[in-house]
């Protein structure tokens, strides 16, 4: 495992030296076998890497690391960008099982965060949830939706339902198929978060739905 996590993050932290890695493997491998078809995986491995190696890097940590937390020392703003955003360089230091610490690096183009989506965040919690693999500390994946910003963020993301279902409700209030997706929205709500008003709110709406009826 350990092995496993030093090449990942190699490949996902240096993009340009893996490229030339290939090219020297696969063209020393032409050369000895005398078999040009060698060079043709060189370029769709690169490409590969570049849009999955943190990906990559990012699904195996999830999967076979242990948690841990780790501490930003350093965001610094280059002058490349991504999306028209300015990509930044970050050192850490990751809380290894002993309780000392470790120091690594990461950007906002090799950093690994888990759940795996198209969107770089780096949460600004004090204490950033993470996992890596006993042995090779370095190698860290971001958990985002553990983290303090994540949490927030998940929480919004699973009241927007319920604030539409509101809009609607508060339009017509008469109207069945507004009172039903309402309930739905809030009930949907209440399965991850405790909240007194929503539960309330059900109760009065079911009656209010029992009375149309």
């Amino acid at each position: 495992m350990v092995l496993i996590s030093k090449i990942l993050f190699f490949i996902s932290h240096h993009g340009f030296y893996t490229v030339v890695l290939l090219f020297v493997f696969f063209g020393l491998l032409s050369y000895l076998t005398k078999k040009a078809w060698f060079l043709i995986p060189i370029l769709p491995l690169a490409i590969l890497n570049g849009f999955g190696g943190q990906f990559l890097n990012a699904w195996f940590l999830n999967k076979y690391g242990v948690e841990s937390t780790a501490i930003i020392t350093s965001d610094v703003e280059t002058n490349s960008t991504l999306n028209d955003m300015y990509i930044h360089d970050y050192e850490a230091i990751v809380k290894k099982q002993d309780g000392k610490y470790v120091t690594t690096f990461f950007s906002t183009t090799s950093a690994a965060i888990y759940p795996i989506s198209n969107s770089i965040r780096i949460p600004d919690d004090k204490d950033i949830p993470v996992k890596y693999i006993p042995g090779y500390e370095k190698n860290i994946v971001i958990l985002y939706d553990q983290s303090r910003e994540g949490q927030i963020l998940l929480q919004y993301e699973k009241q927007a339902p319920v604030n539409s279902a509101k809009t609607k409700y508060e339009a017509d209030k008469t109207n069945k198929e507004f009172i039903e997706e309402y309930i739905s929205a809030m009930e949907n709500y209440l399965e991850y978060y405790n909240d007194e008003t929503y539960k309330e709110k059900v109760k009065e709406l079911k009656q209010e739905l029992k009375q149309l009826k």
